[in-house]
């Protein structure tokens, strides 16, 4: 049957040849904009899945530092590490934060003597050492983490860090003013070349359920609400934080969770003048993971396509659990 149709513009034309539709892709993925989390815990020769995480492992510095020299070698340029601290070394201000042998420390120093081409960034919060697993010294009433005191801790914290070899410091635990006093004490210690990559967009999700097994950082008692941010809010609080943060010297701001909040990566990358980083946190991991061995979904697709979603929202790099998978999939 002769179609009646005059249309003088038909969008499927850029569409139905497969060389056409590569040629027009505007949107890359590769491994070098991937930044690998890794949890590191004490021991040695330990790799210890993480059940929430199909996939995920805590593993020791000797253990993750092979992981990580694997990676360099397949191109993957940037870490980001998160410690795995026995509970009962943790106390009610997280002093193993502040323990410059710690196993983040050591394995900085490790990834550093065995020269690995790869960006050390440390995330800087102290949930993961406080045996109450908030992000920093509680108020005296116990209902929300005392700012100022500490981000007087963070400091100290990062300069630590740096010293081990961090080359990025990520401050998560939303303080306010941690970027200046950042700057400033990095700069007072001599690491004014140690970059400052501020999570300055960190929505208080229920997406990070799987991470808080993964780092053994779930709060023991309250929520995150009163320093992270609310979800119902809008684009402007997003906005303000990260230009803040901006005019503190944050080097790199970053929006937490990255799949749910598209539209706020990419309100942020409109108004500021730094590199984007978004974080696909662990629950958007574990829906992909669980779907995909369900027989539910296409992991490899699935994966790719959440991926270059948020690279297509704004983001200049990702923070992804899903390194193994790239580098099969992405140059």
């Amino acid at each position: 049957m002769q179609s009646e149709l005059n249309l003088n513009v038909r969008p499927r034309r850029l569409r139905l040849n497969s060389i056409m539709r590569q040629s027009l892709q505007s949107v890359t993925l590769q491994r070098r904009h991937i930044i690998v989390p890794v949890f590191v815990c004490e021991g040695q020769k330990v790799r210890r899945p993480v059940a929430s995480m199909p996939g995920i492992d805590q593993m020791s510095v000797d253990v993750a530092g092979d992981y990580l020299a694997g990676l360099a070698e397949k191109g993957f340029g940037a870490y980001i590490v998160f410690g795995v601290i026995d509970h009962e070394k943790k106390d009610d201000k997280g002093s193993p934060a502040l323990d410059e042998n710690n196993v983040v420390c050591r394995l900085f120093r490790e990834t550093k003597h065995r020269k690995l081409p790869m960006l050390a960034v440390s995330d800087l919060c102290f949930c993961e050492y406080t045996s109450h697993g908030h992000c920093g010294v509680m108020t005296s009433d116990g209902a929300t983490v005392a700012n100022d005191v500490t981000v007087e801790r963070l400091v100290w914290q990062a300069v630590s860090h740096a010293k081990a070899g961090a080359d990025v410091i990520a401050p998560s635990g939303m303080m306010d003013g941690t970027v200046g006093a950042l700057r400033g004490g990095l700069d007072a210690a001599g690491f004014a070349d140690v970059a400052v990559l501020s999570y300055s967009v960190k929505y208080a999700s229920g997406f990070y359920g799987p991470f808080r097994d993964a780092a053994g950082s779930t709060p023991a008692f309250g929520d995150r609400r009163s320093y992270q941010m609310d979800p119902a809010r809008d684009a402007r609080e997003a906005i303000l934080e990260a230009k803040l943060d901006v005019e503190q010297g944050a080097d790199m701001v970053m929006v937490k969770p990255a799949g749910p909040y598209l539209d706020i990566i990419a309100a942020v990358r409109r108004e500021v003048n730094v590199p984007v980083v978004a974080y696909q946190v662990s629950g958007e991991y574990s829906m992909i993971e669980a779907a995909a061995r369900n027989g539910w979904i296409d992991r490899d697709r699935v994966v790719l396509e959440s991926l270059i979603a948020i690279r297509r929202a704004g983001a200049d790099m990702v923070i992804s659990y899903f390194a193994d998978a790239l580098a099969k999939l992405v140059p």
